[in-house]
């Protein structure tokens, strides 16, 4: 099985290269962030065409979480429990939740599309929002693990956070000053390794940035960062046979800022007899 994260950065003007895409690669499974529209506006009918199925999160022209699979979903979930809301210069609790993680059970995988806050800027008060939305997301983690020791949860999307030097590609980005790169992000990040969930792609695929600004010449010049991961639990880690960054999908007209991220899992019964995907 093929199971991919993609930040699409508005569905409706990239819907012929996402399904293009799934189609010839193979994916069986994409998480999507990003999709900007409500379900009501997703180009349903062209994944439908290709055989894929879709659950969609979204309430605006902002943000957005959905996944398209070949399997059936089930157990969908729109949100984590205890999720953080924000709203600009309010606080406390209450506050309006945002698009930004949709939960599928696929082939007793449990998979979550995630879009983490950005943060905006380290005085900012998205930023205290980022880390609370990130610590809500590793409680609910540790919960479900707490709960059933052996679930295959794997936990994938746009985590906004470069959490190595070596991710961080971008001369914009200063230390002590910009978001993505702070030690408090990065200690967020990290924090999912003491839970048991841990990057199931870079021990396969070491290299590669997964987002390139649209200014600045970035892309040619390859000053990207790696901020789309899959985080995944031991019982899904064991799954995983291979990986890979499609970096070229970040050329040709019209592209997302960012590149879709593919595992290869073989799961108990399935023919391991397909390509490796390096």
């Amino acid at each position: 099985m093929r199971i991919a994260t993609w930040n699409v950065n508005s569905i409706r003007a990239r819907v012929g290269r996402v399904v293009d895409w799934m189609v010839r690669e193979d994916i069986d499974v994409l998480a999507m962030q990003e999709i900007k529209c409500k379900p009501e506006q997703f180009p349903a009918q062209a994944f439908e065409d290709a055989g894929y199925e879709l659950a969609v999160h979204g309430l605006s022209q902002w943000n957005g979480v959905a996944f398209a699979s070949r399997h059936e979903m089930t157990d969908v979930a729109t949100g984590f429990p205890g999720m953080p809301g924000f709203l600009k210069g309010q606080e406390g609790p209450g506050l309006p939740l945002e698009a930004r993680a949709l939960g599928v059970t696929v082939e007793d995988l449990r998979l979550w599309s995630l879009y983490v806050p950005n943060g905006r800027a380290i005085d900012d008060p998205h930023f205290a929002y980022k880390l609370d939305w990130l610590e809500r997301l590793r409680a609910h983690a540790r919960d479900e693990l707490a709960r059933d020791p052996h679930l295959a949860l794997a936990l994938m999307g746009d985590w906004n956070v470069a959490p190595f030097e070596r991710d961080m590609g971008d001369p914009s980005f200063v230390p002590g000053q910009s978001t993505h790169i702070s030690e408090p992000e990065r200690a967020a990040f990290h924090a999912f390794e003491a839970e048991g969930i841990v990057d199931v792609v870079r021990p396969l695929a070491p290299e590669g940035f997964t987002f390139w600004d649209y200014k600045q010449l970035r892309f040619p010049r390859n000053e990207g960062m790696r901020i789309d991961f899959i985080l995944g639990s031991h019982s899904f880690a064991e799954l995983v046979t291979a990986a890979s960054i499609h970096r070229n999908e970040r050329k040709g007209d019209a592209p997302s800022d960012h590149v879709p991220v593919v595992v290869e899992l073989v799961l108990e019964g399935e023919d391991d007899d397909r390509p490796m995907i390096f």
